[in-house]
């Protein structure tokens, strides 16, 4: 899970009665039992990892380019490692949970040869191709990989709920996964070290999506004075209740077939139009809807251009949503 998301939902606390749980346990716990974990990146999702290890009794190692993140970790019994290449002298596999793809790149690069013959499971937010490219990168170097994917946010990770999504190297995910499943439910997706990215974009990418319409929901509703607590009650089982219609699009979308008369694009479009002038009227910006409209409008058999009753004036700062989008765009420049 992108980790400039996860880190925001964990505070001092959590990771106080983490620490507190863990102290507690270690006492009894034997060094000697597991195989050693290098765990390198000590922000929120890398603390929660590496005290999720320490934990369940793998002799841990933790390196982290700002100094001054692993005082609570070392008290805990891991090992601090000053630079890189001291942490990956360790036995064992290298876990990297960086900031992006040039991060893990920067950090790793100088000691690529160091890691010849080593396991490296990467969890570091990167899109597919990214991962896929780490994964050429480590087999130029003799390095084994495997890509992670994290659907959890920190203080779930080794709680129930909590699910990593793995894909790259089998053997190096079959030798692990005890290891790997105390810090979450642990699901492996094949060879291809870029699926596991592509399925934790996609889940995401439906979560923001919800997350998002709640939000404009909610600054609808507060036009009237009604707070967000009162628009939950209802928008929560609304959710859960569309969510089950999810297998029957699954059902056409499989199949390829779209001639079944299911609701199509134009029995949408009319209530679309009317979000867009609820929201404007509201005085809500049009950031989350007006995309939303673009495509109906621009997709819609029978789709006309808007009627001057309901178009914005051009100087109206939420103009764009009367913008058509072309049925193609050109992909997004990935550097």
């Amino acid at each position: 899970m992108s980790t400039s998301l996860v880190q925001s939902n964990l505070g001092a606390g959590a990771l106080t009665i983490m620490f507190s749980k863990l102290e507690e346990l270690t006492p009894a716990m034997s060094d000697t039992q597991h195989t050693p974990v290098t765990v390198l990146g000590l922000g929120a999702m890398g603390q929660a990892l590496a005290v999720t290890l320490v934990q369940g009794g793998r002799p841990t190692t933790v390196w982290n380019r700002t100094p001054g993140k692993d005082t609570a970790l070392v008290a805990a019994g891991a090992t601090s490692a000053a630079t890189v290449a001291d942490a990956i002298g360790q036995h064992g596999p290298i876990i990297a949970v960086l900031l992006d793809h040039t991060s893990v790149h920067a950090t790793l690069d100088p000691v690529a040869d160091q890691l010849s013959g080593r396991q490296l499971i990467n969890l570091t937010s990167t899109a597919p191709e990214e991962a896929r490219e780490l994964a050429a990168w480590a087999t130029a170097h003799n390095i084994d990989y495997l890509d992670g994917g994290i659907m959890a946010i920190p203080a779930m990770i080794g709680q129930p709920g909590a699910a990593i999504l793995y894909s790259g190297s089998a053997a190096l995910f079959g030798e692990h996964r005890e290891t790997l499943e105390l810090l979450a439910a642990a699901d492996y997706f094949g060879t291809d070290a870029g699926l596991a990215s592509m399925y934790d974009f996609a889940l995401l990418s439906n979560m923001y999506a919800m997350f998002t319409g709640f939000l404009h929901g909610a600054a609808m509703l507060r036009s009237t004075g009604v707070p967000a607590s009162a628009f939950a009650e209802r928008a929560v089982p609304w959710v859960i209740a569309m969510a089950q219609l999810i297998p029957e699009y699954v059902r056409v979308i499989d199949s390829g077939d779209y001639t079944a008369p299911f609701q199509p694009l134009d029995f949408h479009k009319p209530a679309v139009d009317a979000i867009v002038r609820a929201s404007r009227d509201a005085g809500v910006a049009l950031d989350i809807v007006a995309p939303i409209k673009n495509s109906s409008t621009a997709r819609s058999p029978t789709a006309t251009a808007p009627s001057p009753s309901n178009a914005p004036s051009k100087n109206s700062p939420d103009h764009s949503a009367r913008r058509v989008l072309p049925e193609r765009t050109a992909p997004e420049n990935s550097s």
